[in-house]
């Protein structure tokens, strides 16, 4: 009967410890998932910060006449008066 006991209490033992560890392993793929999933958000506030860092300095250029003059010539097609214009024919 006590050799019963020691063998039970050796495989209890070793189910808990196969179950501690499972845990274990099982907790740290969460990790892993999780690290991963803050790095993927960190690099999308960082290209979000960089792109609103673009937006503030486009919308203090805005008004700037080299601006306006810029968004006429792309755009609008618009020149100064008396100004000549080359049209490259090759494009």
């Amino acid at each position: 009967m006590i050799i019963i006991k020691k063998i039970y209490k050796k495989v209890l033992l070793v189910i808990a410890i196969c179950y501690i560890v499972s845990i274990f392993i099982t907790q740290q793929k969460t990790l892993t998932t999780y690290k991963a999933e803050i790095n993927r958000y960190e690099e999308k506030i960082e290209q979000a910060k960089e792109n609103k860092d673009s937006l503030v300095a486009m919308k203090d250029n805005v008004n700037s006449p080299e601006y306006i003059e810029k968004i006429a010539r792309e755009k609008l097609g618009m020149y100064l008066p008396n100004e000549r214009v080359y049209i490259d024919i090759g494009k």
